[in-house]
C-alpha cells in the first residue's frame, strides 16, 4: 500500500515569511493554484481510496484543487489532527524578527527536534504533534487497502513522515524540509511501523 504526501500551496504567509501554525491561516498566492492542478493532474491515474487533509483553509483549498483534476470522484477527510504545528504567540510574526528573539530555539525547530522546547512562546511539543500526525496516518492507512493522499503542512509532515519511515526524533530534519506542493510516499506491505519511505519532496511535474 502507498501513502501519498504533499504540503499545501504556498501562501500569503509563506512569501513574507510569517509563522503559520495550527492557529495561523493565510490565503493561497495567485501561482499557487496552477501548481495545485499539475500536481492532480499527475497523480490522476492513480486509484486513491481517499484523500485526508488538514481542515486548514490553506490544506482544504488544495486537496480540493487536486481532486477537481480527476474524473473519478474520490471522498476528502478533514482532520484536525492533521493540521500543523502549534507555534503559540508566534503564529503570524516575521520568522527574521522572531529568529533574532529566539535564536538558539528557532534553530532547534529548524534542524534538532529532539533540543526544541517551545515553552517560552508557548507553541506544541514535538511529542504532541508527532503523536497527533502519527495517530491519523496509521489510522487511515488500516482503514484502506487502496492508495490514500494526505494534504498537510511543512513542519508537522516533515516531522511524521521521516517518523514513520523510522528516524529517531534527532533526526527528523535531516533532508530537510517539505517545499509547497511537492509529493513524498511512504509504501508498507503488512501495515506496521517503520514504513518504508520511497519518495521525499519531488517537485519535478510543477510549472
Amino acid at each position: 500500500m502507498k501513502l501519498y504526501f504533499t504540503r499545501h500551496g504556498k501562501t500569503e504567509w509563506n512569501a513574507q515569511r510569517r509563522f503559520q501554525g495550527m492557529h495561523g491561516d493565510s490565503p493561497l498566492l495567485p501561482t499557487s493554484f496552477a501548481q495545485i492542478r499539475a500536481l492532480g493532474q499527475y497523480l490522476q491515474d492513480v486509484s486513491f481510496a481517499a484523500v485526508y487533509s488538514s481542515p486548514s483553509q490553506r490544506a482544504k483549498q488544495t486537496a480540493q484543487g487536486i481532486v477537481s483534476q480527476w474524473e473519478k470522484s474520490v471522498p476528502i477527510y478533514y482532520d484536525s489532527n492533521l493540521k500543523e504545528m502549534g507555534y503559540g504567540l508566534l503564529e503570524g510574526k516575521s520568522i527574521d524578527e522572531m529568529q533574532k528573539e529566539y535564536e538558539k530555539t528557532l534553530a532547534n525547530m529548524r534542524h534538532r527536534l529532539d533540543l526544541y522546547d517551545p515553552t517560552v512562546f508557548d507553541g506544541e511539543t514535538v511529542s504532541a504533534m508527532i503523536e497527533r500526525m502519527t495517530r491519523a496516518i496509521t489510522t487511515a492507512s488500516n482503514e484502506h487497502e487502496k492508495p490514500v493522499l494526505f494534504v498537510g503542512h511543512g513542519a508537522s509532515l516533515t516531522a511524521a513522515i521521516q517518523f514513520l519511515a523510522g528516524k529517531n526524533i534527532s533526526e527528523l530534519r535531516s533532508n530537510g524540509g517539505l517545499k509547497n506542493n511537492s509529493l513524498s510516499i511512504l509504501e508498507t506491505k503488512d501495515k506496521k511501523l517503520p514504513y518504508e519511505l520511497t519518495l521525499w519532496n519531488d517537485v519535478s511535474f510543477l510549472p
